[in-house]
């Protein structure tokens, strides 16, 4: 019998979002689980997160890390967690509505033909809404800067929206991948090709988040720039 399917959400700062995403989730997976990974939130996320698993009946749990850490390190915690269980497909996504639960739906039915799925924005029928022309350049062009030097057919590589099987999801040998930021989704989804996985991408509309600030940083952006053509030399 297949383990449930995970939902995996890092968060920091995200009081004004963490509880009506939850809901948003559980109403699509109401048979499925959530574990929240907190950053130590100042904002007060992670004591609004313990309060929706005490309610949850064991269907919501959550991961307090002692400090913020980056995106990678988050997701990496989180995953060992749930791979520890009884996990058969995870998935990854924003916990700031910019990702919409309702395509939950359509990634895990997706994942019946491909072990890795991707929710692309830039595939037919993908697109961005609410973003600016700079983010806008930085997303698709760090996208194509990264196909390009690792020749990889995938559209968005640094999508943060995934649903994965466990196997490709452990043959990404977690402990071992240094990124953050957009260079975490980058080199995860380089590395479960590189050992032979199926990708497939469905469409996903990108919305901007519905409050609070983006995470997004210079640093995040340098650190794919030089992260990219390393793992090129280390195929």
């Amino acid at each position: 019998m297949p383990g449930p399917v995970w939902v995996v959400l890092p968060t920091y700062n995200e009081a004004d979002n963490i509880e009506d995403f939850v809901a948003a989730i559980r109403a699509v997976l109401p048979d499925g689980r959530v574990l929240i990974v907190d950053d130590n939130s100042p904002d007060g996320t992670g004591e609004i997160a313990d309060g929706l698993a005490a309610a949850s009946k064991g269907a919501v749990e959550v991961l307090h890390r002692p400090r913020k850490e980056g995106l990678g390190l988050a997701y990496i915690d989180g995953f060992r967690r749930v791979l520890a269980g009884e996990a058969s497909l995870i998935c990854q996504m924003d916990s700031d509505f910019s990702h919409d639960p309702t395509d939950l739906r359509r990634l895990i039915a997706t994942a019946a033909d491909a072990d890795l799925v991707i929710g692309s924005r830039y595939v037919e029928g993908g697109g961005v809404t609410d973003w600016g022309l700079v983010r806008r350049l930085i997303s698709r062009g760090g996208s194509v800067y990264a196909r390009t030097i690792l020749g990889l057919d995938v559209r968005d590589l640094t999508g943060g929206f995934k649903c994965w099987h466990r196997a490709a999801l452990e043959a990404v040998e977690l402990d071992t991948v240094p990124a953050q930021g957009y260079a975490f989704q980058i080199e995860t989804t380089f590395r479960v090709i590189e050992a032979g996985f199926n990708v497939r991408e469905v469409p996903i509309l990108f919305r901007d988040r519905r409050a609070g600030s983006s995470k997004m940083s210079r640093r995040i952006v340098l650190e794919a720039a030089w992260r990219v053509p390393l793992l090129r030399l280390g195929r």
